[in-house]
C-alpha cells in the first residue's frame, strides 16, 4: 500500500476464490438461504466444537432471537455494559425488557464483573457480556456469577469470533453465543451473524423464529406456531463467509502481529491509554487507544484524515444517547465508560495492512498530538 493511499481503520480481505464462489452462487439461480447456508452452519458448528449454530442476516438479530429463546420479555431485566454498540441494548428494549447497565473495568474496558452482583434483582433474567475489541470477558467468573443467580448468559461475541478463553475458542462452550459477520469484523459475510445454541434449545425452534415462525410439511401443509422475524442469511453472503472462515487463523495471526507493532512503535511519551496487551485470548479485532484529555478528539480525527489515515470511534457511552436519557440514564452514572467513550479512538488494523502502515500511523499520531 503506497503512502499516498488513504488508509481506512478497517477493510475486509476477500480473495479471488471467494469472489468466484459468489459468482457461482449468482449463476446457480439459488440466491437466498440454501446449500451454502447449510455448509456455513456445518463449518461453524465444527469450529464451535459440534454445538448447533444457526446463521442470521445480522448479529443484532441473533441477540434478539437469543433473548426470545431465553424467555426474556416484559418485566424482565437484562444486565449489560454501557460501552458497546447500541444494538446490544436496543434488542433488550425490542423484546420489552429493561436494560440494567454496569460500569466497565478501566483495564479491560469490558463490564466490571465486581459490580454485577450488586445490580442483580428479583427481575434479572439474563446477562449480556460484550467482548469489546475482541478481548473476552473472564468466562470463569462470568459463569460463576450466572450460576449462583440462575441467570441465562447471552454472550455478545460480535467482536470476538476467533478469540479464545483458556485455550478454547469463544463459542465452543457456554450458554448462548452471538457472533457478528458485519463487513468490519474479523471475518465477514458482508452483513450477517451466527447464534450458537445451548443444549436445552431446539434448533428447529430457532430456525422458525428466524423466518416468521414458519414451518412446511411434506403434504404441502404449513403452519406458524411462534412469532418470528425475517432474519435468514442468503447463500450469497454464506459463500463469502465460507471463504473467510478458511482464512481465520491467517487473519488473526496478522492482526496480532500488527498489534504488537503498535505497542512497540507508539511513542510512550504521548500519554496514550493503551489496550490490555493480551496476545493469548484476544483476536485483536480493534486496536483502541484513549487520547490525552487535552487533545480534542474531533480535531485529532480531522488532522489524521488530512494525513490520509482513517480513525474510528468505538464507542460513545450509549446511556448518553437521547433514547437512553429518556429512560432515565444521565451523565455521571457510569464514569469509567463515559471517560473511555469520550477519549477512545480506533486505529487502522486489518490483515491487508503493511508493517509500514503502522509506522505511518504512529508517526502521524506523534505529529498531530505534538502540534496540538
Amino acid at each position: 500500500m503506497g503512502s499516498a493511499e488513504f488508509l481506512p481503520f478497517t477493510r475486509p480481505s476477500i480473495d479471488e476464490t471467494t469472489i468466484a464462489d459468489v459468482v457461482a452462487v449468482l449463476r446457480s439461480g439459488w440466491l437466498t438461504s440454501g446449500p451454502r447456508v447449510q455448509a456455513l452452519e456445518a463449518a461453524l458448528s465444527t469450529y464451535c466444537g459440534g454445538r448447533p449454530v444457526r446463521v442470521f442476516s445480522s448479529g443484532s438479530s441473533t441477540l434478539e432471537i437469543a433473548l426470545r429463546l431465553a424467555g426474556v420479555g416484559p418485566g424482565d431485566e437484562v444486565i449489560t455494559t454501557p460501552l458497546t454498540w447500541v444494538a446490544t441494548t436496543n434488542v433488550i428494549l425490542e423484546v420489552g425488557a429493561t436494560p440494567v447497565l454496569v460500569d466497565i473495568d478501566p483495564a479491560t474496558r469490558n463490564i466490571d464483573l465486581d459490580r454485577i452482583e450488586a445490580a442483580i434483582t428479583s427481575s434479572t433474567k439474563s446477562i449480556i457480556p460484550v467482548d469489546l475489541a475482541g478481548l473476552p470477558v473472564d468466562r470463569d467468573r462470568l459463569y460463576a456469577i450466572a450460576g449462583r443467580h440462575k441467570l441465562r448468559v447471552i454472550e455478545d461475541a460480535a467482536q470476538s469470533f476467533g478469540s479464545r478463553w483458556r485455550g478454547k475458542p469463544i463459542g465452543s462452550f457456554g450458554d448462548f453465543v452471538s457472533f457478528s459477520f458485519h463487513a468490519n469484523k474479523n471475518i465477514t459475510t458482508g452483513e450477517g451473524g451466527a447464534l450458537v445454541l445451548p443444549a436445552d434449545v431446539d434448533p428447529a425452534l430457532c430456525e422458525r423464529m428466524r423466518l416468521q415462525g414458519f414451518q412446511r410439511f411434506s403434504d404441502g401443509g404449513m403452519d406458524v406456531d411462534v412469532l418470528g422475524g425475517k432474519f435468514n442469511l442468503t447463500d450469497i453472503a454464506a459463500a463469502i463467509g465460507l471463504g473467510q472462515l478458511k482464512r481465520l487463523a491467517e487473519f488473526i495471526e496478522r492482526r496480532r502481529h500488527l498489534a504488537r507493532l503498535y505497542f512497540s512503535t507508539l511513542d510512550p511519551l504521548l500519554d496514550l491509554g493503551l489496550p490490555l496487551a493480551d496476545f493469548e485470548n484476544s483476536n485483536w479485532h480493534m486496536f483502541q487507544v484513549t487520547l490525552p484529555k487535552e487533545v480534542n478528539r474531533g480535531n485529532f480525527i480531522a488532522a489524521m484524515k488530512g494525513r490520509g489515515i482513517g480513525i474510528g470511534v468505538h464507542y460513545p457511552a450509549l446511556h448518553l444517547f437521547t433514547l437512553y436519557r429518556k429512560l432515565g440514564f444521565k451523565e455521571g452514572d457510569f464514569p469509567h465508560a463515559e471517560r473511555v467513550g469520550r477519549e477512545t479512538i480506533t486505529l487502522p488494523l486489518f490483515p491487508g495492512m503493511a508493517d509500514t502502515d503502522v509506522a505511518r500511523v504512529c508517526l502521524a499520531i506523534t505529529e498531530v498530538i505534538k502540534q496540538k
